[in-house]
């Protein structure tokens, strides 16, 4: 049962106008993704996290900007689940950085994840054009 108090949260807008929902949407990447933007930009070759950072924020277009906070943990995360390995080398300012490639799991698991955002995003673009959105 439902108490009516609690009606009272679904009453309450997430956000105070549509403008300000779509500001603060606009950027966000989807639950999930990031880790597919970073197996893709490591398809390439190797390369450190600022090299991934920018790499995302080139081939979006400037629309995704992963910040560190984000990019570190999730890196890690993925050479913990053995999709990167990493080797400590010199960055291009002769820096000394950790650089991160591809495992052939990581590649397995790219291909396999590429396929399914194909499929989700052509059922989105199927669904959009029918609606006329």
């Amino acid at each position: 049962m439902i108490l009516p108090q609690a009606l009272d949260n679904f009453r309450k807008p997430l956000y105070s106008s549509h403008k300000s929902l779509m500001e603060a949407s606009r950027n966000e990447l989807l639950p999930g993704t990031l880790d597919l933007l970073i197996l893709s930009t490591l398809h390439a070759g190797p390369a450190h996290g600022y090299t991934i950072m920018e790499g995302i924020w080139s081939q979006s277009g400037e629309l995704f900007r992963v910040e560190e906070g984000a990019l570190y943990p999730a890196l890690h995360r993925l050479e913990v689940k053995g999709l990167l390995s990493a080797d400590w080398g010199l960055s291009e300012a002769n820096r000394r950085a950790k650089f991160y490639s591809l495992t052939k799991e990581g590649q397995s698991r790219l291909a396999s994840e590429r396929a399914n955002w194909d499929r989700i995003s052509t059922g989105m673009r199927r669904i959009l054009r029918a609606s006329g959105a």
